[in-house]
């Protein structure tokens, strides 16, 4: 399915307001690649996976793989994907034409430390090459 990309600047930009730092696209340890992965100013790590639609959110298997790899975990959705299909433990967050508003905290599951310092060193490369490519 396609994204929406879109979705993914309304939502780095509302965590950017919130005070986090953004990187799309980034890579895991396990391959897999998160569509958000904010650095919260307390130094947790989220990642935020955009479903834009319900046959996203149903095609899409590698999601709690990604849970491994933060201290919580966000479904960002537009307004026409029903929420009551998201995961009750995972937060959630409305992305629409307006910007992005977090409507549920999900539970924390805080990285252990060296897993945590891998995320952040992927996090630093993912940033200053995207800061080198001019996306960022």
């Amino acid at each position: 399915p396609e994204k929406d990309l879109g979705g993914f600047k309304r939502v780095s930009v509302g965590l950017s307001g919130l005070g986090f730092a953004t990187v799309t696209e980034l890579t895991l340890a396990s391959g897999r690649r998160a569509d958000i992965v904010a650095l919260a100013p307390d130094g947790s790590l989220w990642i935020v996976e955009i479903k834009s639609s319900i046959d996203d959110f149903r095609t899409d298997t590698k999601w709690p793989d990604y849970r491994l790899h933060c201290d919580r975990l966000f479904f960002a959705i537009p307004d026409h994907v029903p929420a009551e299909i998201m995961p009750e433990d995972a937060g959630l967050i409305l992305a629409d034409a307006y910007g992005a508003a977090i409507l549920r905290e999900p539970g924390e599951h805080r990285l252990p430390a060296a897993t945590r310092k891998a995320m952040l060193l992927r996090f630093a490369h993912t940033c200053r090459r995207q800061i080198d490519d001019g996306l960022a």
